[in-house]
């Protein structure tokens, strides 16, 4: 076989084995089924936010699926060590299933989170339902490129009592 074709033979073996490497590492990043695909997203929020108002919290909606890769990291991110006392301690979290786009896209369109910007989409609502932040512009579809500091600030601009807006 020739230098140059041996050449192009392994860049190509190599190739397909970085590429075969981050599908895998994508798809060991989703260790459980985050969204319910059955569930009445409608009492999910309404029980949400009834708990909220009990325990003086907001509500963050997340709008996922189960196959979305940045959804799973947002929820390893949620649930890390740094996260997650700031999340128990203000916020009752549900997760809206959309399947492939096709469910609880009027929940979406309610609380004013584009479908068109990807997913996750998150949504923050006072305890009385009140819609006080909505993803607009996808700040959380890459949710892979964020820092834990992002997640952070993000949980301390909208907690209850924080200035926000």
């Amino acid at each position: 076989m020739k230098l140059s074709r041996w050449i192009v033979m392994l860049s190509l073996a190599i190739a397909t084995a970085a590429a075969s490497g981050v599908c895998f590492g994508q798809a060991a990043a989703k260790t459980k089924d985050i969204y319910n695909e059955s569930a009445d997203a409608r009492a999910e929020i309404k029980e949400a936010l009834a708990k909220a108002a009990a325990e003086h919290k907001r509500v963050i909606v997340v709008f996922g699926a189960n196959w979305c890769f940045d959804c799973h990291v947002l929820d390893k991110a949620f649930h890390s060590s740094d996260l997650a006392p700031i999340l128990a301690a203000n916020y009752e979290v549900v997760h809206v299933d959309i399947g492939k786009g096709e469910k609880n896209q009027d929940l979406m369109a309610k609380y004013e989170v584009p479908m068109k910007r990807g997913i996750p989409g998150l949504a923050v609502l006072d305890a009385n339902g009140k819609l006080i932040y909505s993803q607009k512009n996808g700040e959380f579809e890459n949710a892979r490129a964020l820092t834990p500091e992002d997640f952070l600030v993000f949980l301390n601009k909208w907690k209850p009592g924080a200035q926000s807006r």
